[in-house]
């Protein structure tokens, strides 16, 4: 059987060309946004100006707020930089989204070269780590996590 790969990126420190030049180099053909609120300052990737601009490059886009860290996690995390009880307690709050993550796996990673999407550049201080991390558990065999 052979291995899947997903994909995870931040857009931190990127413009929105640079960006989605990325996601082709490494030929992804669906990103899965796992912001709660994808929103941003950041010219391009707000929900809908990402998702028009990903369709121009034949990528398709989906939201998934179910996979987004709460909010007070996140106020949390802000004020004490926590990441340890940050990461423990998204875990916890993962398990209550396990139908949404077995979801993503089978009808979207499993199928599809897929990335999936939040703001932090480092995957280390970002949750898409844990969902990515869930992902391969679900999979159970060998699925390849790469940090892009």
């Amino acid at each position: 059987m052979q291995q899947i790969k997903v994909f995870t990126t931040g857009y931190e420190n990127s413009d929105i060309n640079e960006f989605t030049t990325k996601l082709q180099r490494y030929g992804i053909r669906t990103v899965i946004d796992v912001r709660e609120v994808p929103a941003s300052r950041k010219p391009g990737f707000s929900k809908n100006r990402l998702k028009e601009h990903l369709k121009s490059c034949e990528i398709e886009y989906i939201h998934m707020k179910e996979l987004g860290s709460p909010r007070l996690l996140r106020n949390k995390l802000k004020e004490d930089k926590d990441y340890s009880f940050f990461f423990e307690e998204y875990g916890k709050y993962l398990l209550t989204q396990l139908d949404v993550v077995k979801k993503l796996y089978s009808d979207i990673v499993a199928h599809e070269i897929s990335c999936l999407l939040c703001f932090e550049r480092e995957p280390s201080q970002c949750h898409r780590k844990v969902v990515a991390e869930k992902i391969k558990e679900i999979d159970g065999n060998g699925l390849i996590i790469s940090h892009i």
